[in-house]
């Protein structure tokens, strides 16, 4: 047994049971139900938020929904560019609700204390900055920035004004996802050196062609105010409003949308600041529909080595149409095993696989090719050195971790929010974890765009 394995199982003790199906942590199931007694503790009115969100879209009405599961939870008012939803934000949040499409006048009312900002990409970092300057927690969706000359001052903003500031990648909150960071820092797999992280999807609402509404016309629609910093302006399209994620001016393709969410959990399980070359490849290979990102989309990103970590190469992938259907997979490869993060990052699983102590001889080996003599020779030479222990390969049961039933990353992710508004513990992911992650995935974009390698200083947040 290697000695990362002993410290390893060392590290879990008598709280951990291992089989060849499956891992129960009892120290994770303590855990949990520890938020789930907090969960259904009644918060008492001085412990309530009162929230509003930004942009009710798909992302806006789950991270709604979401964020009231946390007790004490209000929602007072909603924003967004198309009318519909505003009603719609009203049959389920009841008619009272204070709806409007300037979101200006969410951040000047008085009794909104926390914003969740579910906009297009195009103004993530603009609403968040001024809400932070209007004194409001704020819950940004990501990609934090839409631009990566936005990160730092987003960054100097949330340091300037001290107000909570979470990015909304929940994985990184999962209960799975802190249990693998335990089991990798324990030295589960040994010596990390790569990984593969990919998206597989195969059908048309995962490639973004999301349902338009038949009223979903110019007069229903803030147009103007939607593509107010876009750099050049269009007449309306419904297609690039209401599938914004298409096309470049108001969204981050298929980088912006899922690397970000692989490299937050890669980041966050081995410690990493970032990586320190960037290049990417991709086709518009299916989906025709007049967007100008690519449905399939490829990048080799290399980080080297830091006090946190060896260097280790990350392949990641998206492909919009994709034989093998929906798929997610994240495999951090090491020395002496591999741990795959899986599905929506409620469970992982670790294979071990240990070299043997002996070199190894014969086989597909040059020892034929000698004359007989020489053959055993090297034999009886090798056999006197090596022992039979020695010369087979360690064998490890797998191992695998599931997250309690019902657990939910989303719920997770927001509690952890709220308590940061209450109590002032830290978020999970804050505005330089935030824009650590979603840089390297919009240089994905720029290395496609201007085919070639980009080099980034991880510490310093800036392309070198």
């Amino acid at each position: 047994m290697s000695t990362d394995r002993r410290k390893f199982l060392k590290h879990l003790g008598t709280s951990v049971l291992l089989t060849s199906a499956s891992l129960t942590s009892l120290a994770a199931q303590e855990e949990h139900e520890i938020r789930t007694l907090r969960a259904e503790k009644r918060a008492g009115p001085n412990d309530k938020i009162r929230i509003a969100t930004i942009g009710m879209g798909i992302m806006g009405f789950n991270d709604t929904r979401a964020a009231l599961s946390v007790p004490g939870v209000e929602l007072v008012a909603v924003c967004d560019l198309y009318k519909g939803r505003l009603a719609r934000a009203k049959e389920v949040y009841g008619a009272n609700l204070f709806t409007t499409m300037d979101y200006r006048d969410i951040l000047d009312r008085k009794d909104v204390d926390a914003v969740i900002i579910a906009t297009s990409d195009n103004w993530h970092s603009q609403i968040s900055i001024d809400a932070m300057r209007k004194g409001k927690a704020v819950y940004s969706e990501k990609p934090m920035v839409h631009q990566i000359s936005q990160g730092l001052a987003e960054i100097q903003v949330q340091k300037d004004t001290k107000m909570v500031f979470q990015v909304g990648s929940q994985r990184i909150s999962s209960i799975a996802y802190k249990k693998a960071k335990e089991m990798y820092d324990a030295g589960a797999i040994g010596k990390i050196n790569s990984i593969e992280a990919s998206f597989n999807r195969q059908d048309a609402l995962g490639a973004w062609q999301y349902t338009i509404p038949t009223d979903g016309n110019i007069q229903n629609v803030d147009w103007s105010r939607f593509q107010a910093n876009a750099k050049v302006r269009y007449d309306y399209d419904q297609n690039r409003f209401f599938r914004w994620r298409n096309y470049r001016e108001y969204g981050t393709g298929v980088a912006g949308d899922l690397f970000v969410h692989l490299l937050t959990g890669i980041h966050y399980i081995t410690g990493s600041k970032g990586p320190e070359r960037i290049y990417a490849i991709g086709d518009l290979a299916y989906w025709k529909d007049g967007r100008n990102v690519p449905d399939v989309m490829s990048a080799v990103v290399h980080y080297g080595e830091t006090k946190e970590h060896p260097a280790f190469q990350v392949t990641l992938r998206v492909n919009f149409i994709s034989g093998e259907g929906d798929k997610t997979v994240t495999k951090i490869v090491g020395s002496e095993g591999v741990m795959d993060l899986g599905g929506e990052g409620d469970s992982f699983s670790i294979r071990n696989s240990k070299m043997a102590e002996a070199p190894g001889i014969g086989g597909w080996d040059s020892l034929f090719t000698y004359t007989e003599a020489e053959q055993k020779k090297l034999m009886d030479d090798y056999n006197k050195r090596y022992n039979e222990s020695q010369r087979m390969r360690p064998k490890f049961e797998p191992i695998t971790y599931r997250a309690p039933q019902g657990y939910n990353a989303s719920n997770e992710h927001f509690a952890n929010f709220m308590d940061a508004i209450r109590n002032g513990t830290p978020v999970v992911e804050d505005a330089v974890f935030g824009f650590r992650a979603a840089a390297p995935a919009l240089l994905c974009n720029d290395s496609y765009f201007s085919n070639k390698v980009i080099n980034w200083d991880p510490v310093n947040m800036k392309i070198i």
